[in-house]
Parts: structure tokens; sequence; C-alpha cells
């Protein structure tokens, strides 16, 4: 007779619970924001996310979006998530500075948790680095740069050059090398900047960073990098992660927190 099996049990093992865990919400058609953060995300940092259709033919205003990203916060409280990313830098931006703070307490109200947005994490980076002074590049047409050029402007920058790389839309922006990103920031070096800023979610920004920062002695910010950092920074978490630049080197300023 065959010896009957024995299993361990769960109770002679100390459970291991993450970290933390990263809720984000991005649109449906973004490719870009699930690689980087499972890619860049420190060990024992859990990113969960929901995706919602916010952009392209499904672009609305952000009160119209509302009860769809309250929503998809319940659904990211299902797993405990530590702090809600909105994470859409157009979207985010696209009601104005007021609106981009009334969508992030509204998500921390339903959440009951911290919560930030693209915009809110740009602005809370570029505070850090005491950085008013940018360089801006987006990767969108003119009509959708100028859009996200109002928000920077309301939010209190001096915007010293800007660029829309005018992509032709999502298969572009994710498609796109990172180097194409680097030679445009590059052909837009101005002295006077205090850092650069290149805007959107869904394109390989983060792979020259460090490159960029090394060539135009200034820091540089994208959508990624600046939510991953502010969400882990909100958390109390002071990675520094390899890659994603001197922002890193940073902790939330006071005013900003």
């Amino acid at each position: 007779m065959a010896a009957e099996k024995t299993y361990p049990s769960p109770a002679a093992y100390t459970p291991v619970p993450p970290r933390a865990r990263i809720g984000f919400i991005i649109p449906s058609s973004n490719r870009m924001v699930e690689p980087q953060m499972a890619r860049f995300a420190p060990l024992g940092v859990q990113p969960h996310f929901v995706r919602l259709r916010m952009t392209n033919q499904h672009k609305r205003p952000l009160p119209e979006l509302m009860p769809s990203i309250l929503s998809a916060v319940e659904h990211l409280m299902d797993s405990k998530c530590d702090i809600i990313v909105f994470q859409c830098t157009g979207t985010s931006m696209s009601g104005g500075v007021d609106m981009d703070k009334h969508v992030v307490r509204e998500i921390a109200s339903t959440a009951k948790r911290p919560a930030i947005s693209t915009a809110s994490a740009v602005n809370t980076a570029l505070a850090a680095l005491n950085a008013k002074r940018l360089v801006f590049i987006s990767e969108t047409k003119q009509k959708g740069h100028d859009e996200k050029l109002k928000y920077m402007r309301e939010a209190g920058y001096d915007i010293v050059a800007d660029r829309a790389a005018a992509l032709e839309g999502t298969d572009a922006y994710c498609t796109t090398p990172a180097r194409f990103w680097y030679d445009m920031a590059l052909a837009l070096k101005d002295d006077h900047a205090e850092a650069y800023f290149i805007s959107c979610a869904n394109i390989h920004s983060v792979d020259v960073i460090e490159d960029l920062e090394k060539a135009l002695q200034r820091p540089v910010v994208t959508s990624n990098q600046a939510a991953l950092w502010c969400a882990l920074r909100t958390l109390g978490l002071p990675d520094a992660v390899p890659g994603l630049g001197s922002l890193f080197r940073h902790n939330l300023a006071k005013a900003a927190a």
C-alpha cells in the first residue's frame, strides 16, 4: 500500500504581501503603460489595470467620463490597490487645471485611497525638480498639442519651446522608436529651459530619458515615468528606478505634497 501523501499547510508559512499595489485606469487603446510598468515597477510593487474607452472616436468631456472612471476605481479597489492613477495625459489635461483636480478628488473619495492623474503627476514631478521653464513635446497633431499646451500654461509653466510630433494616431504613437523622441528633444535644445517634458503615456520616450539628460544637461520628464515616481513617493516608497532619470533622485516637494 502506497504511503499517503502529505502536503504543507499554508498556516506554516509567512505570507509575502506586495509592498504596494498601484491601480491604473488607462485608455483601451494604450499599449505602453502595462509593459512599461511591468518593466520598471520596483520589486514588490504590483501594478493593476482597468481599461476605458476614452480616446480617439471614444473621446468625451471629463464630466461625461466620470461615471465610467468611478466604476473603474471600484473594480481596482476589489484588488485592494493602495493608490489609483488616472493615466492618460491628454484626457487628464483636457478640462483644465481645476477639472483635473476635481477628477482626482472624486477618484480619491471613491477609493478612500490616494489618487493622482497623469497631469497631477507631471505637476508634482516638475515641482520636485523646481522647473517652471520648459521645452514641451507631444505626440499629437497640432490641435491636440495646443490643448495640452493650454493646460500647461494655465498650470503656470513658461514654455520656451514646443513641438507637436503630428503622429497619425495610436498605432504610430506606440510604434515610433525611442530615437525619434531623442532627436526631437535634441533639436529643441534651449539653455533657458529648466526641464523637458515629453507628453504621452503611449510612446517609447522612457527609453531615452537618461541619454537625453546627458545630452541636454537638464531633467527630462515623461508621462509614465512621472506617474510611477509620483505613485511611489505618494505611498512613501523611496525606490530609485534605474533607467528613469534624475527625477527618481527626488522626493515630493513640500509644496506639492
